[in-house]
């Protein structure tokens, strides 16, 4: 990609997004759009079609235009599933008609069987059954990575699919009903301190283990992707180590500086037991991750106590 090409950004104004958009304008990119910001409506086919028309973008980047926590994932099961399987074959359609030089599709972890051999390979990818409370989200992220194998093997079209960690950093979803749980936790520990709280209560058990991945390494792996991958096969892109939700809710409280207890209520869902990507395929490619979990999370809740 040069400084004058016609990029692409498909989110919903979600950290990813921002943190490609601020990337590009920081680099001196002239031609980024995406459709939160340029008001492109990416459920309707013919409002699509315009704005490929019109712009003739050469790379896109495309994201979930709906995505959540164990929450938000029983809540909108419908919409997790419409919205983002509708979008996705919108985009992929038009970047197709349009000649588009490369499509860029940032799947899920959750695609990955609920019970798949950790840390998680490429090859783990359709051998099991899904993890029940994220399975409408997780079948329309499957469906985007088939639609890459299918009109790469098809047409020839360039287009790659990554499976991010669960991303966090500046600009994350931090709803305490509906994120992911790293934002929904610093949104949980800044109101207690605030209100002087003397516990935060963390739903389940605090056994579950999750990787997390800081947004702008998220980002250098997508930029790095676009220049360096083609291949079918979806590609991992994680930190490489995981933590427990009790230990990620320890680092959050020192980061907010709330002195209250933690309370675990395990009456609540934890999800899947473990989510750890094995990442050895684009780590051999020569990418190289550099912030660390600690220093990320202190950044992101600096970032959501200043709004």
């Amino acid at each position: 990609m040069k400084s004058d090409s016609r990029i692409f950004i498909v989110g919903h104004n979600d950290s990813v997004e921002n943190s490609l958009r601020g990337y590009f304008k920081s680099h001196g990119f002239t031609r980024v759009k995406s459709n939160t910001q340029d008001h492109v409506n990416v459920l309707d086919q013919s409002s699509v079609a315009a704005f490929f028309k019109k712009f003739k973008p050469e790379y896109v980047f495309l994201g979930s235009v709906r995505s959540g926590g164990i929450v938000a994932n029983q809540k909108y099961p419908a919409e997790f599933l419409y919205e983002n399987d509708l979008s996705q074959a919108l985009i992929m359609e038009a970047s197709y008609q349009s000649r588009v030089k490369k499509l860029l599709y940032f799947s899920s972890s959750c695609v990955y069987p609920k019970d798949a051999k950790q840390p998680m390979k490429e090859s783990s990818f359709l051998t099991g059954a899904l993890e029940e409370t994220s399975a409408a989200y997780s079948a329309a992220k499957i469906a985007g990575v088939k639609l890459c194998q299918a009109y790469k093997s098809q047409y020839g079209f360039n287009a790659i699919a990554a499976v991010p960690a669960t991303l966090y950093g500046p600009g994350s979803d931090s709803d305490m009903e509906n994120a992911h749980v790293l934002g929904a936790l610093i949104a949980k520990f800044h109101k207690a301190k605030k209100d002087g709280a003397s516990e935060v209560k963390v739903w389940g058990s605090g056994r579950p283990r999750r990787e997390f991945l800081f947004v702008d390494d998220f980002v250098r792996a997508c930029l790095f992707l676009m220049n360096h991958y083609n291949e079918s096969q979806l590609i991992n892109v994680g930190s490489g180590y995981d933590v427990t939700i009790k230990e990620l809710a320890g680092m959050i409280k020192a980061a907010s500086g709330f002195k209250g207890k933690i309370i675990f209520d395990a009456t609540k869902p934890d999800g899947v037991k473990r989510k750890l990507l094995d990442s050895s395929r684009i780590k051999k490619l020569g990418f190289t991750l550099k912030m660390s979990l600690a220093k990320g999370i202190e950044m992101a809740y600096q970032w959501y106590s200043c709004l």
